[in-house]
């Protein structure tokens, strides 16, 4: 892109030479359409996506790119045009929305101003709302198809804004700051000592952050000065508030740090209002935070390697009395939802940059990170993570959950014997703690598995590890926790739930059942089954089921003695 005082020189170069000769990939000039404002706002989307899909650029509005001398090419933009609606309208007409930056440039030919679009590199491919797209190659913008999609999804690599070289010498842009921090976040999580031994430079180049003696952006998050940070990613900073409200707050913190020293600054500013639970255990006594450092550590580590850099926005960082936020911009890539995310193989939107934190063993591949929030979280007895995807942008939020302290213990005492529990197993346990059963459906479903898959977990926690107990046959097969295990579990003072489905769920799930079993061609329920399913004795099941005769005459009369069964006459 090119800045104003540059674009001043070029216009200068119209004395000699047509517009046309000046323009290239990142470049354009355009006459204002005088005769037609909707087809000028037209043409103002149109440009906007094309150079959107070509990796970003410069539009000026208001040169004629055929005219040599400045007098005849430079015919202005006229003052009416409010460039405050020309954003708005790319941004209304734009998918994904497109929120580029515009600006005035005065000038003494024409109407005495020329309008400058600036495109900064996204996350293509993008279109007009009506699917109409181009893409910038070279000096045309052609049109946005099949094939050229296929070319520049974010999958290929090709759009990593942090993999392109800048152009400034990379000792001019290295912070000794930035870069002792990255060594001790390194050694913490273990990185080979040869490596962070190694000269700056040295290690940079290791890390894949330099190519052809050039520093990459991904190089200069990871360990640029603020001001190559803020040249370099112009729409980057990150900020930490402490809301007394949902709109108001009472502290703010901006800043414009390298990676390592922003995720050590912010960390700092949460753990300073991040409440302490004491638990004694023999002569120990544990502190434990109301939000565990670990998950959010890995939270705002995902934030930043995740976030769409060419989207001006903060990572936002809001501290409630009740729960904290963490948010970045870009939506969730390559197919990953709220609802896969624990499973799904992982997308990096940055890969150069994942690429240089995996080697210092910042983060992995594997998709762990999500999985050890969860985990931090459901070990104390805490919800899990909250992940919203709201277009262009994640949002992580943390509720302020109560330490169960005999969760805790137990989790604790059963990895003694050598059994880790999993994500998956955590999350079925606090489940049943909540609510009295569970079948194979809601337990796919809370653990993102499928439904084999989390029969197979159930059936594991029940045989081998002796948590769960089954009930029901077939498709009404649930699980419930053991009594012993739940009067373990259950925080002092805490009255035990009730193990019953209350009334009207059993009714729910009864019909339900006779119903599978007659389009299954399968013989009805007795008063055994049903007392099965529901907890209920043998009285209350005979007045459950003549409630749901009297809501149901297509339930037949159970008839008398050992073998009778109620069952679903299909009409």
């Amino acid at each position: 892109m090119k800045e104003l005082d540059e674009i001043r020189s070029l216009l200068d170069e119209l004395e000699h030479q047509p517009a046309d000769a000046l323009e290239g990939q990142d470049l354009d000039f355009k006459e204002w359409n005088t005769r037609s404002l909707q087809d000028a706002v037209a043409l103002v989307v149109e440009m906007a996506v094309c150079m959107a899909n070509g990796g970003g650029g410069t539009v000026i509005f208001g040169v004629n790119d055929k005219a040599v001398g400045r007098s005849n090419a430079i015919l202005g933009v006229p003052p009416e045009i409010d460039i405050n609606r020309l954003k708005k309208a790319v941004y209304d007409s734009t998918d994904p929305k497109l929120t580029p930056v515009f600006q005035e440039l005065p000038v003494p030919e024409g109407t005495g101003r020329l309008i400058v679009m600036q495109i900064y590199p996204g996350l293509p491919p993008y279109t007009d709302t009506q699917g109409r797209g181009k893409i910038r190659i070279g000096k045309d913008c052609q049109p946005l198809t099949g094939t050229l999609r296929r070319r520049i999804m974010v999958e290929t690599g090709e759009t990593d804004f942090t993999a392109t070289p800048v152009s400034d010498m990379p000792e001019s842009l290295v912070s000794a700051a930035a870069m002792e921090r990255l060594r001790e976040a390194a050694r913490r999580e273990n990185a080979p000592d040869d490596l962070l031994r190694r000269p700056d430079r040295e290690l940079l180049a290791t890390l894949g952050l330099i190519r052809d003696g050039r520093l990459l952006r991904s190089g200069v998050l990871l360990s640029g000065t603020e001001r190559a940070i803020r040249k370099h990613f112009p729409g980057y900073v990150w900020t930490h508030l402490r809301m007394v409200s949902d709109t108001d707050y009472s502290d703010r913190a901006d800043g414009y740090d390298a990676l390592p020293i922003a995720l050590d600054r912010i960390l700092d500013r949460i753990m300073a209002d991040n409440p302490i639970t004491t638990v004694p255990q023999g002569l120990f006594h544990f502190e434990i935070r109301t939000y565990p450092e670990i998950a959010l550590r890995e939270a705002l580590l995902n934030a930043f390697v995740h976030a769409d850099y060419r989207i001006y926005g903060p990572i936002l960082v809001k501290q409630f009395r009740d729960r904290l936020e963490i948010s970045n911009p870009g939506g969730l890539p390559g197919g990953i939802t709220p609802q896969n995310i624990l499973r799904h193989e992982p997308v990096p939107r940055n890969p150069a940059l994942v690429d240089a934190l995996t080697r210092l063993r910042l983060v992995n591949r594997s998709n762990l990170g999500v999985r050890r929030m969860y985990q931090a979280l459901l070990i104390e007895g805490k919800e899990p993570p909250e992940i919203l995807d709201e277009g262009e942008a994640v949002r992580v939020i943390f509720r302020a959950s109560d330490l169960s302290v005999p969760f805790r213990l137990f989790v604790a005492q059963e990895a003694d014997k050598g059994r880790i529990l999993s994500v998956e197993e955590l999350l079925t346990l606090q489940y049943l703690l909540r609510h009295p059963e569970i079948d194979t459906i809601t337990a796919a479903r809370i653990t993102q598995q499928t439904e084999s898959d989390a029969k197979e977990t159930l059936s594991r926690m029940e045989l081998d590890l002796g948590y769960l107990e089954r009930g029901g046959t077939g498709r009404g097969t649930y699980w419930r926790l053991r009594a012993d295990l739940h009067r373990r579990l259950s925080a002092p003072g805490h009255p035990e739930r009730d193990r019953r489905i209350d009334w009207e769920a059993a009714k729910t799930r009864v019909l339900s059942i006779l119903k599978q079993r007659a389009d299954r061609g399968e013989s009805g329920l007795s008063n055994a089954e049903i007392r099965q399913i529901t907890h209920l004795d043998r009285n209350q099941v005979v007045r459950l089921m003549r409630e749901l005769r009297q809501e149901n005459p297509q339930i037949q009369e159970p008839g008398r003695g050992r073998w009778a069964r109620y069952e679903w006459a299909k009409q």
